[in-house]
């Protein structure tokens, strides 16, 4: 009975401190995470610059940008729900700045809102580069016929606006876009799940300390 003992207690203690670390280490990517947030906000909300002359999707991801020009042509349609708001679109308009043609979101606009009319002479805009990682395998192909697309492909869009592949997720707006609201870029879509995989890990130690002792206390009653 003693030797089985032994072997249940190491083959409990091992496999505990299996999981232990295993928390112990998404708590250490928590940390870790947490700091690539704050890097990201800090970058967000500093001080905008000229659009970069060749902009690089990593490098300049998130990157604060002013340009002054105008709207130059009708926006596309990305469908979107927004909580609070219902479902509607993310108007992705071409705008030409500085002898340049980027994408520029203007934000949401709620289904059965009509569009507000095209502003005239230039305007400048406030906003963050962005190239959204949206389309996966499961994604429908847009409907250009209605108008409609499923996602934020800045390469796609360029194409069928003739713009640069340059995507400026719009801030400010120095007139009012109104019913168009600013979706702008923040980190809170970015997944930060490290906690919970950490209680998991932990939680599930503890299990298996519990089946340790209950197969132990099976075993002296076996032999009692």
């Amino acid at each position: 009975m003693r030797a089985r003992l032994i072997t249940v207690g190491l083959f409990g203690l091992i496999g505990a401190a299996i999981l232990v670390s295993l928390g112990v280490w998404q708590l250490q990517r928590l940390a870790w995470k947490e700091g690539v947030l704050a890097e990201i906000d800090a970058r967000i909300s500093a001080a905008p610059v000229a659009v970069p002359a060749t902009p690089d999707p990593v490098a300049d991801r998130y990157l604060p940008v002013t340009a002054e020009g105008v709207f130059a042509g009708d926006p596309l349609r990305v469908l979107v729900s927004v909580q609070g708001s219902g479902p509607g679109y993310r108007l992705i308009s071409p705008f030409e700045a500085d002898g340049r043609r980027v994408l520029l979101d203007r934000g949401f606009l709620a289904e059965g809102v009509a569009l507000p009319e095209p502003h005239e002479g230039p305007i400048t805009v406030t906003g963050n580069l962005h190239w959204p990682d949206e389309v996966d395998g499961f994604t429908p192909e847009p409907d250009i016929a209605r108008n409609q697309w499923f996602a934020r492909n800045v390469d796609a869009m360029a194409a069928h606006l003739g713009t640069e592949p340059v995507f400026i997720v719009l801030r400010e707006m120095s007139v009012s876009d109104a019913p168009v609201t600013p979706l702008p870029v923040t980190s809170e879509g970015i997944p930060n799940n490290h906690l919970g995989y950490a209680v998991q890990w932990f939680g599930l130690a503890l299990v298996w300390l519990g089946m340790t002792a209950f197969l132990a206390w099976r075993i002296t009653r076996r032999t009692a």
